[in-house]
């Protein structure tokens, strides 16, 4: 009879230590499912190195990272939990899960160490499994820059700081970063704006599925329009660019940009024209300007404009009229010179960028597409890369890559398992399996 209590409390501890490793017990199904498809779509492997320690898989790191991106974790420490409360997608990582797992300081070493060329390697391979299965395209592409704000005190809003936006003042716990600035809309009159110190992701982005087809992190002080051609010249070694439609906002209105889109890869560039400050003068239907006094302008020759083009001067009806007034009583009226009154200069449109009609409906419709580089960038945020946790530029960089890996695979899987689910949302794809 006493012996009753006893095997009551070993066949307890049997069954405590069957359901303990049973690990499927502690995850929901769906969520197990999820990440067994995804990383059975991400199909991949990285360069390992001949000598030193093995340590853990670089590709059950990686994978541990897009768990950390799917998840929206802002912390690594919130991963390593995950991870451990959830061993069976460790174990779908490729961790082996009877062993310790990686520690905090083992992902910030693998995030800093890790080559970003690798991690573009991966990319670049899913990108071509996606434009063989016909889901990504080149035919209209939107090349955009998101800010990605850098681990310090100097960008919290209630820091007290002086001068924490000078450029005498870098800050200390992050030496990659730089200062930049971004507006709050894309509106042409826009003047809300805000300085930050941190990076500048730039995103190609296929506006008709909306998928990143290549991507580049550089500090936040360099501008959109100086690495247009690089990564053009990037994403054209993955898939084909000719005869591509080129869309982006006046940040990219350069003129070795439309050369570029039109000589290089024999597309068409659909930008906005920035007029830099300038205001566009009033004028007649024939083309003739209006002067302050709103009469018309006679044409008096052509000058250069300074950067290889002409334009075409005005000048003031009654500029050598000795009975005539000025009605607006003009400053140069009276400057005791022979060529009385004000001048006015337009450009004569001999360029491609000047030759575009950016009032016709094709223009607008085309332009239109661009809201799918918005929409990605607000995807790409809510991975958490709004705000870095790493300090170093070679962890954003990677970080940043990981984001646009993490997109790319979610669409793959969505595809190859027949999802009738957007592939652009993992969170719908996590429902739908």
């Amino acid at each position: 009879m006493q012996q009753k209590p006893n095997r009551r409390k070993e066949l307890t501890a049997i069954y405590r230590q069957e359901i303990i490793q049973d690990v499927t017990l502690f995850t929901s199904q769906n969520v197990a499912a999820f990440y067994d498809k995804l990383f059975q779509a991400l199909d991949f492997e990285l360069p390992r190195a001949d000598t030193g320690r093995r340590g853990f898989p670089k590709e059950a790191m990686l994978c541990a990272m897009l768990v950390m991106k799917c998840e929206r974790f802002s912390q690594v420490t919130d991963l390593k939990d995950y991870l451990d409360n959830n061993r069976i997608i460790a174990y779908y990582c490729g961790f082996d899960i009877t062993k310790p797992l990686p520690s905090y300081w083992t992902y910030d070493r693998f995030l800093r160490q890790l080559d970003n060329a690798e991690l573009k390697s991966v990319m670049a391979d899913l990108v071509r499994q996606l434009y063989e299965l016909g889901v990504v395209d080149a035919s209209f592409i939107g090349l955009d820059s998101t800010p990605v704000a850098a681990n310090t005190k100097l960008n919290n809003p209630k820091s007290f700081v002086k001068n924490k936006f000078s450029k005498e003042n870098p800050p200390k716990s992050d030496r990659d970063c730089a200062l930049g600035v971004h507006t709050a809309s894309n509106q042409h009159n826009e003047k809300n704006y805000e300085f930050y110190w941190g990076y500048k992701n730039h995103i190609l982005v296929d506006c008709i599925s909306g998928l990143p087809l290549c991507e580049l992190t550089t500090p936040a002080n360099q501008t959109d329009a100086s690495v247009a051609e690089d990564i053009l010249s990037e994403a054209n070694k993955v898939l084909p660019l000719k005869e591509c439609t080129f869309i982006a906002d006046k940040g990219y209105d350069t003129n070795a940009i439309y050369s570029l889109v039109k000589d290089v890869y024999c597309g068409d560039a659909v930008i906005p024209l920035n007029r830099r400050g300038t205001k566009a003068p009033k004028k007649l239907p024939c083309g003739n300007v209006l002067c302050e006094a709103g009469l018309a302008m006679s044409k008096d020759g052509k000058t250069p404009d300074g950067h290889g083009g002409l334009r075409q001067k005005f000048c003031c009806p009654f500029r050598q009229s000795r009975t005539e007034e000025c009605p607006c009583n003009h400053k140069n009226w009276n400057n005791g010179k022979k060529n009385r009154g004000c001048t006015k200069y337009k450009a004569i449109p001999d360029s491609y960028r000047l030759s575009i009609d950016r009032d016709c409906l094709q223009f607008k419709r085309t332009y239109a597409l661009r809201t799918e580089c918005e929409r990605y960038n607000s995807r790409f945020k809510s991975t958490g890369q709004e705000r870095l946790w790493v300090r170093n530029g070679a962890s954003a960089a990677n970080l940043n890559t990981l984001a646009h890996i993490l997109a790319l695979s979610v669409a793959l899987a969505a595809v190859l398992f027949h999802s009738n689910h957007s592939y652009r949302g993992t969170k719908v794809l996590r429902r739908a399996i």
